[in-house]
């Protein structure tokens, strides 16, 4: 494979790809380990999947994967946050809802737009954000909560779901990146 080109896609539409996601782990250990390191920054719906898929999809082949978890990226690890993940259509202009910025920001949008999201997700069959943790867990992927950000903004270590990492500081995040073979900043 060449710079820039892809091999054959094996998940081309929505339906391949969350087949994807629960296709069985590997039995058999690869031969050669591929590592990659994410850094997950966002804490919000749509941003708590793009780190979550591609951990789970990069588990099931085989590769060595860690997520770090920093500044409102906690979210997706906390045990209360996780279940309530928004999307804001104030400030997205991606965000599907052909409606002026005046009129998203009126009280109300945001639960608008993340029930609008979530229909959408659940339409495709997607797993939950929860689903999507447990898949990871099980697959392997290690999840590490920034120590500074769980410091800066008052949790406590005892905050976070069950089967994630001891907190990490950005230098020891840095240990495991340095060897990845890929490096994602979400």
């Amino acid at each position: 494979m060449t710079a820039g080109t892809m091999t054959t896609p094996s998940a081309t539409t929505a339906a391949d790809c969350i087949d994807a996601l629960f296709a069985p782990a590997p039995t058999e250990p690869p031969t050669t380990t591929t590592r990659l390191a994410i850094i997950a920054t966002k804490g919000s719906l749509d941003w708590a999947y793009p780190p979550l898929m591609l951990a789970v999809q990069a588990a099931n082949k085989g590769w060595d994967v860690a997520v770090f978890f920093t500044f409102y990226g906690l979210n997706i690890i906390h045990k209360e946050k996780h279940h309530k993940l928004k999307v804001s259509p104030v400030g997205n202009p991606a965000m599907p809802m052909e409606v002026p910025t005046i009129i998203a920001a009126l009280p109300g949008m945001t639960a608008v737009a993340t029930r609008m999201m979530r229909r959408k997700l659940h339409k495709q069959r997607m797993p939950t954000v929860d689903e999507l943790l447990t898949l990871a867990i099980e697959r392997g992927v290690k999840l590490y909560p920034c120590g500074f950000t769980i410091d800066t903004f008052g949790y406590t270590d005892d905050e976070f779901i069950d089967g994630v990492q001891p907190r990490a500081g950005s230098p020891d995040f840095l240990e495991f990146a340095k060897d990845a073979d890929s490096t994602i900043f979400v």
